[in-house]
């Protein structure tokens, strides 16, 4: 009976032990701090290859431009970012639409950002950039990258 009891703990034992070693670090979603927001109008050419959600309305393409301010210490890739934008007249430009777009990698500490937007051509503006954040990982979460197949 007591042999069975000393042989359970150091079951027990050597389990938590192999797990302390063979346990991966886990990759938490890291917030980033977005501000010093401006936009723009993108360069003549630029938008070539924008994709729409189907709409064949007329559209303007805008860079929206800032600081993102990373504190993890680590390069966060794929940084989704989050906004609302509205146009002159208070309407939002991205209905039912948070996500306005990504930033590829954040290196630790303050950078600059751009990502690319489209807005439709009869919203007026001057446009309203209202509760940017950022927030990815710090390291790959998605199975491949496009760059992969590249050769």
């Amino acid at each position: 009976m007591k042999l069975r009891v000393v042989a359970t703990f150091l079951m027990v034992g050597l389990i938590y032990l192999t797990s302390l070693i063979v346990t991966p670090t886990a990759l938490a979603l890291t917030p980033i701090k977005l501000y010093d927001l401006t936009y723009e109008e993108c360069p003549v050419g630029s938008n070539q290859g924008l994709v729409s959600s189907g709409d064949m309305r007329p559209a303007n393409c805008f860079l929206v431009k800032g600081k993102a301010k990373n504190t993890s210490g680590k390069t966060v890739v794929d940084a989704d970012v989050f906004g609302r934008i509205y146009d002159a007249n208070g309407n939002p430009v991205m209905e039912n639409r948070g996500r306005v777009g990504t930033i590829l990698e954040v290196p630790p500490g303050v950078s600059d950002f751009q990502i690319t937007i489209s807005v439709a051509a009869n919203q007026p503006t001057p446009l309203k950039l209202e509760q940017f954040k950022a927030s990815g990982f710090a390291g790959k979460v998605r199975p491949f990258y496009y760059d992969d197949f590249e050769g």
